[in-house]
């Protein structure tokens, strides 16, 4: 069985005051015309001593932006530059988005709540800083998933919409609005350092350096690294690890993000920030999920290789601080732990005993040669053959793998694309939203059957 969320008193602790100043704008919120709740995720919003709140308290502070007693008392829209299909931009900041709180929950981490649709910022370069309901919709869904398949994601806890008629190139327009609210491990991208690199701030990069390992701790770099007492060689070696653990969970659970430039890449190691993701309708290494994504550069199969290039592009900001080698020596822990850690998801996720990483490699490859070869997709390929049932060559069984009914019915729930269209039409003729709550609860019964999720890599416990 999968454990709850730990629960948590409202804590409020907004560390980010200490490097605001240089890290930041401070921005109103948009004031919007309407505010009608349609998501509120108790369950974690327990977890930070927020599950109290009132319908109407609520939509004071997620639709309102009223500052939560002892937080930020103004949003701060955060500064960063990035690669975005592999071409700097130093024009990036959270242009739709802000940090509205920090507090501590139950395992006493920084938690943020950021925000999505929520107004136009000093970054916002053109745009409206709004968000389509169907946006926040598929956010939903997306998030709920992923934990469920035990990765490492933000949630989404909160969806408003907001009265607004927005126009958009790849939706029918004029269509409804919406804010969302994350609840994430801090909000600290890749694209921050190399902000700070360009502009030649290196006492700040080396402040932000000292904020990251305080505040979203991690182990030392691993016994013989070269240089291995440098913070920035540090938080090089967790950021590795997080990170290709981030991607062998997107592998695992079939899912292409679509968009892994590097301001989307949070330290945390935190998947984050679903524009045009899909899961895939059979197991092709060369799917996208971005229509845009012309070279598939991000595609399916290429996901891993997007996401270690992008740690080499922290390793280039970190330069300032640290000599080159030892920053080489973190980047070539990628790939291993990449593949050791895919091999531990899939095993997971089928329900068959990790043996050692030679056997579990060896398994990965007859289940990757049996999923090729099916024609199915990874969500019905791992649940046809939960447990090891009907796959030769594999480890023994978990104990109890098959207990759960779910493993015994016809089919598991799926995030394919039919069913994201499915409920947004619903939602979209009727303002029926029954579609979706049946459909979170079904994955929500998904991820007990699966029970308890890996441990993440690269962090350690306060």
């Amino acid at each position: 069985m999968r454990q709850e969320p730990q629960a948590s008193p409202y804590r409020p602790d907004p560390q980010i005051n200490t490097i605001a100043d240089w890290l930041g704008d401070k921005v109103p919120p948009a004031n919007f015309p309407q505010h009608i709740l349609r998501w509120r995720d108790d369950t974690h919003a327990a977890t930070v001593g927020l599950s109290g709140l009132s319908d109407e308290a609520w939509i004071a502070h997620f639709g309102r932006f009223e500052p939560l007693e002892g937080n930020l008392p103004q949003p701060l829209a955060l500064r960063y530059h990035g690669h975005q299909f592999r071409h700097y931009n130093p024009e990036l900041g959270d242009g739709r988005g802000f940090l509205f709180a920090q507090m501590r929950d139950g395992a006493g981490r920084l938690m943020d709540l950021g925000t999505k649709g929520s107004g136009v910022t000093p970054w916002s370069r053109q745009g409206d800083g709004r968000l389509t309901l169907k946006g926040a919709m598929r956010e939903i869904l997306a998030t709920t998933m992923l934990e469920a398949l035990g990765a490492n994601t933000s949630k989404t806890f909160s969806v408003i919409e907001t009265g607004e008629h927005l126009h958009r190139g790849d939706e029918p327009s004029p269509t409804r609005s919406a804010v969302l609210v994350r609840l994430s491990h801090g909000h600290i991208r890749i694209g921050s350092f190399q902000r700070l690199m360009a502009l030649e701030e290196d006492a700040h990069l080396a402040a932000l350096v000292d904020y990251a390992l305080a505040q979203y701790p991690g182990p030392k770099a691993p016994e013989g690294a070269p240089d291995a007492e440098n913070p920035a060689v540090i938080l090089l070696h967790q950021v590795v690890e997080r990170l290709a653990d981030m991607a062998a969970s997107y592998v695992a659970s079939g899912f292409v993000h679509g968009v892994l430039n590097t301001d989307n890449m949070n330290i945390t190691g935190e998947s984050f920030d679903y524009g045009p993701w899909r899961w895939l309708p059979a197991w092709d290494a060369s799917f996208t999920a971005a229509y845009f994504d012309h070279a598939g550069l991000y595609a399916f199969g290429r996901q891993g290789e997007a996401i270690r290039w992008n740690c080499g592009q922290l390793a280039i900001a970190l330069r300032p601080l640290a000599e080159t080698a030892p920053l080489v020596a973190a980047l070539e822990r990628f790939e291993p732990i990449f593949q050791r850690r895919l091999a531990q998801r899939v095993l997971w996720r089928l329900g068959v005993q990790e043996v050692g990483p030679e056997e579990d490699a060896a398994a990965l490859n007859v289940i990757g040669k049996a999923l090729a070869a099916s024609g199915l997709s990874p969500d019905v390929f791992f649940h046809i053959h939960r447990g090891g049932r009907l796959l030769e060559g594999l480890p023994e069984v978990v104990p109890g793998a098959l207990d759960h009914a779910l493993w015994h019915e016809d089919t598991a729930p799926t995030n394919h694309i039919d069913e994201v269209e499915r409920i947004w039409a619903a939602i979209d003729a009727g303002d029926d939203w029954q579609a979706l709550h049946d459909h979170t609860a079904a994955i929500g019964r998904l991820g007990e059957a699966l029970g308890e999720p890996l441990k993440a890599v690269g962090h350690q416990e306060r």
